[in-house]
C-alpha cells in the first residue's frame, strides 16, 4: 500500500472515463452534486475519432421504444438548463417528419409516442408538400409531425457541457489514454500521464469501452461501426427544397431500406442537405479511417436510390462524406448498469446511433448509479444481465 500511495498522483469523488456527450454529461451531474470529478480523454479536444463530433444531430419527441420516449421530456427540459448554464443555444426547432407505411407498427409507436393531442398530427400529401417541398411519398404512405423536433448542435453542445463541468470546479485532463483499471474500494486508474484514484468509476468511453471492461472479466457485446456521414447538394442552387427551414425527417418501416434513414435541413455546409443511413460496417476504432481507396460502401449505393425516390431535388452523389462510430448492442438498446462483480464501477456504452440526444438523462441515470441511488428513469431495459455469458474471468 505505500507503493501505491506513493504513486497516486491525485485522489477524486469520481473518475469518468470517455468525454464525448454521454461521459461529460455524467461528469456534469455530478459535479453539480459537489462531488469532485475527474473527466479523462484519451485525444486531444476537440478531435473527430469518436461518436460524438460533427455539427448537428436530430432531436424529437417521437420514439418507436416507449422506454425512451418516456425519457424524452426530461431529456428536452436538461438540454434548455445547460443553454441557460453556458448562455448559449443548443437547439433549433424545426419540425419532424417520419415517413413509413399506413399502419406499420414502428410508425404506429412513434404517434403513440406523442399522442398528446397538441404535437402530433398525421400530414396529408398537400400538407406534407407545403411544410417539406423537397420529400416525395408514395402511394400507401403517411407522414407523422412532431412538432417538438429538431437540431442539436452537436459540437457545440459537447462544449457546452465540458465548460459548465470545469466552471462546477470539475477536472477535465484530455490526452490522457486509459491503460489500466485496477477495483477496489478505492478503484486506481492509471493513464499514459498518471495514476488516480476514486471510490466509484463511471466508463463512458464509446468504441474503446469494450477493450477497457475485458480484463475486468466483462465480455459486453458490443460491435463499432463506421458510418458514412453524407451530404448532397441541390441540384438547383437557392431553391428552398430542405433549405435551412426545412424540418428533419426519418423513415420508419420502409421496405428498403432495412433500417432508418434521416435527414437534416442545409445548416452545417451552405447548400447541402444530411441524409445519412442508420447502419454501417463493422470495424475497429482504432482502424476506423484507414479504408483502403476504393472500397466499397454499400451505404452510399443505398442512399442515392432512396434520394432518387423521395428528394429528387438532391444530386444523387454525395458533395461530401464523413465518418463516424456507432457502438452497437444486439438489440441497440443502451448499456446502463453496475459492473457485475465491482459494484462501483458504472458502464454506460452500446448507444447504437441514438445516443445524443438523450444524454442530459443518460449521464443523470449514470450519475445516480454511482452514487448509489435510486435511478430516476429504471435502467432494467438496460441492464447488462439480458446478455448471457458475458462475465468471464478476469486477466
Amino acid at each position: 500500500m505505500a507503493v501505491l500511495s506513493q504513486r497516486i498522483q491525485a485522489a477524486y469523488d469520481a473518475i469518468v472515463i470517455g468525454a464525448g456527450i454521454q461521459g461529460s454529461f455524467t461528469a456534469y451531474h455530478l459535479a453539480q452534486r459537489h462531488r469532485n470529478t475527474l473527466l479523462l480523454e484519451q485525444f486531444i479536444l476537440p478531435h473527430s475519432r469518436g461518436s460524438s463530433h460533427g455539427q448537428s444531430r436530430i432531436i424529437r419527441s417521437t420514439y418507436a421504444k416507449a422506454v425512451y420516449a418516456r425519457m424524452m421530456p426530461e431529456s428536452f427540459r436538461l438540454w434548455q438548463q445547460l443553454e441557460t448554464e453556458a448562455s448559449t443555444s443548443l437547439y433549433r426547432q424545426t419540425g419532424l417528419v417520419v415517413l413509413g407505411p399506413a399502419g406499420d407498427p414502428a410508425l404506429e409507436s412513434c404517434r403513440r409516442s406523442l399522442d398528446d393531442g397538441d404535437a402530433t398530427i398525421i400530414l396529408d400529401a398537400t400538407t406534407l408538400a407545403q411544410r417539406f417541398p423537397g420529400l416525395r411519398t408514395h402511394a400507401g404512405e403517411v407522414a407523422l409531425w412532431d412538432g417538438t423536433g429538431g437540431v442539436l448542435f452537436a459540437d457545440r453542445a459537447l462544449r457546452a457541457v465540458q465548460d459548465v463541468f470545469c466552471r462546477h470546479g470539475g477536472t477535465l485532463r484530455d490526452g490522457e489514454k486509459v491503460l489500466r483499471i485496477e477495483p477496489g474500494t478505492m478503484v486506481t486508474v492509471t493513464t499514459s500521464a498518471g495514476v488516480y484514484q476514486a471510490p466509484r468509476l463511471i466508463v463512458a468511453a464509446g468504441a474503446w469501452t469494450g477493450a477497457l471492461v475485458a480484463p475486468l472479466g466483462l465480455r459486453l457485446p458490443l460491435q463499432p461501426l463506421r458510418i458514412d456521414v453524407c451530404y448532397w447538394r441541390k441540384k438547383e442552387p437557392g431553391s428552398p427544397d430542405m433549405g435551412r427551414d426545412s424540418p428533419c425527417f426519418i423513415t420508419a418501416g420502409l421496405s428498403q431500406p432495412p433500417h432508418s434513414v434521416y435527414g437534416l435541413p442545409a445548416l452545417e455546409y451552405p447548400g447541402l442537405v444530411k441524409v445519412c443511413y442508420h447502419y454501417g460496417s463493422p470495424t475497429d476504432p482504432e482502424e476506423r479511417d484507414r479504408a483502403p481507396p476504393g472500397a466499397p460502401r454499400p451505404s452510399i449505393a443505398l442512399l442515392s436510390r432512396f434520394i432518387s425516390s423521395y428528394l429528387p431535388g438532391l444530386e444523387t452523389e454525395p458533395a461530401v462524406v464523413e465518418t463516424c462510430l456507432y457502438t452497437n448492442t444486439p438489440d441497440e438498446d443502451f448499456i446502463l448498469d453496475r459492473h457485475p462483480q465491482y459494484s462501483n464501477i458504472i458502464i454506460g456504452a452500446g448507444f447504437s446511433g441514438h445516443g445524443f440526444k438523450l444524454a442530459p438523462v443518460v449521464g443523470k441515470l449514470l450519475c445516480e448509479l454511482s452514487l448509489s441511488e435510486e435511478p430516476s428513469h429504471s435502467t432494467a431495459p438496460f441492464a447488462i444481465a439480458r446478455f448471457p455469458n458475458v462475465l468471464q474471468a478476469a486477466l
